[in-house]
């Protein structure tokens, strides 16, 4: 028999949550071939553990020695660090154990002074040893880890960043937002360390002061990349990002296709209502949002930032109806996700919202058959049953006999019966009314067959 990972892992499955099935799998000669090894836990050494290892040699026992054990899991330590106390504890356990507040070396229940954790190498080395070695049975040796950043560590650097940019070193301060970023690419406590010690509001400066220099794209951009994940920041660091010129350069990089950019001028829009006001002033920004959509079309960063843009100054629906929005968005809802649609189906609802707008999504073609067929497939159909309502509140009629053709009839009333909020369910209810009164004057009968919407016949209109 040959064993494999899959092997390993099912018998180690099958140990762990059914060892009387284990046990008779191994008396029945089931898993021969599979070398196991019995690991006791805890110092007394009173209970043993079965593990699978990827072995075909003979059944070996090999015991864990307890100074490499973590005194909290009892497994062998892959990153053994000491705390205040002077006990070596597993790094990812013990960070466990203060991240759930206690303050108190789980062994000997001391306060701790200090909450900072130590690499034990001596330790480390031993177990990488004993791993290699006979007497580890070919366990496979467990690798170096990296050391996490320390607050210390990042301090400086924010410290060396922040004298760069006061001094406009545009070569030191690319260093230094690399480092950070490299940082961040190692570890999400990293990350965290990097975001608790201030990163995020010099990282701000930075960016607004070189914001005006035609030649720091490459820093701008890393600046951004570093951001999505240190936002939401404080109102400070707002206040940086916010401004004229780093706004228009924010806007720059969306235009010329940076995602980052676009998921951090949505993450600032939806910290306050101004920073919407501020965006809006921006010659141009409606284009650039437009163009970001036209390049990636499951762009629901740029969908949200628009969503706010039209819902805080209608001036922008104008802006955005010369620029073919409408049109954008309805074939966005053919065939993308769910999740996408819906954030269209918000932008078209707040378009809808002007009398300018509900003509102009009244007179695509698509739209009717589209949102029939969308009715039951999105699981949010709020913003759907409102589109729906005011283009055919709003319409000649033509609109209410479309939907009755393609079958939205029978979906709005499983709608109905599915349940829906109180809002919505007085809209659908309208919109029964209006079909049931143009089929009683005009004969229509809904489609048998409405699960299935073509789209062939209908002309696009651009």
């Amino acid at each position: 028999m040959i064993t494999t990972d899959l092997n390993i892992k099912f018998y180690t499955y099958i140990y762990k949550c059914h060892p009387h099935l284990f046990s008779s799998l191994a008396r029945d000669g089931q898993i021969m071939g599979l070398s196991l090894r019995v690991r006791r836990r805890g110092g007394s050494g009173s209970k043993k553990e079965i593990i699978p290892v990827t072995s075909c040699s003979e059944e070996v026992e090999i015991t864990v020695p307890s100074q490499f054990q973590c005194p909290i899991s009892y497994e062998l330590m892959k990153d053994p660090v000491i705390i205040a106390s002077g006990i070596t504890y597993d790094r990812e356990n013990i960070e466990k154990w203060f991240e759930s507040g206690y303050q108190t070396c789980p062994v000997t229940n001391t306060v701790l002074t200090s909450l900072e954790q130590i690499p034990n190498h001596t330790i480390r080395r031993m177990i990488q040893g004993w791993c290699g070695s006979s007497l580890g049975g070919g366990i496979e040796r467990i690798p170096t880890p990296r050391v996490p950043v320390t607050s210390h560590q990042v301090s400086e650097i924010c410290g060396r960043l922040s004298a760069a940019t006061w001094r406009g070193d545009y070569a030191a301060c690319s260093e230094m937002v690399r480092k950070l970023k490299m940082l961040g690419k190692e570890s999400e406590r990293n990350r965290k360390c990097v975001k608790e010690n201030g990163a995020g509001l010099v990282l701000c400066v930075c960016l607004d002061a070189f914001s005006e220099n035609a030649n720091a794209s490459i820093l701008l951009e890393e600046i951004v990349s570093v951001l999505t994940w240190m936002l939401p920041i404080g109102s400070e660091g707002q206040t940086k990002l916010t401004t004229t010129s780093s706004f228009n350069r924010l806007v720059e990089l969306l235009r010329n296709g940076d995602q980052n950019a676009a998921f951090v001028i949505k993450e600032l829009l939806e910290l306050n209502v101004a920073h919407v006001h501020a965006l809006t002033k921006i010659n141009g920004v409606e284009e650039a949002f437009l163009k970001s959509l036209n390049r990636d079309s499951t762009c629901v960063n740029s969908l949200t930032s628009i969503h706010h843009m039209i819902l805080t100054n209608q001036e922008t629906v104008s802006r955005f109806l010369e620029l073919d929005l409408v049109n954008t968005t309805v074939e966005m809802l053919v065939d993308s996700e769910n999740s996408v649609c819906e954030k269209a189906l918000t932008v078209l609802n707040a378009i809808c919202e002007t009398k300018e707008g509900r003509e102009k999504v009244r007179r695509n073609e698509l739209v009717i058959p589209i949102l029939v067929k969308k009715i039951l497939k999105i699981t949010e159909k709020k913003d759907l049953v409102s589109v729906m309502w005011k283009i055919c509140k709003s319409g000649d009629g033509y609109e209410v006999e479309e939907a009755l053709r393609l079958g939205a009839f029978k979906k709005l009333v499983v709608m109905l019966q599915v349940g829906c909020g109180e809002g919505t369910k007085e809209k659908v209810t309208e919109l029964l009314k209006m079909m049931n009164k143009v089929m009683k004057m005009n004969g229509f009968v809904d489609r048998s067959d409405s699960s299935s919407i073509e789209f062939k016949h209908v002309k696009k209109p651009f």
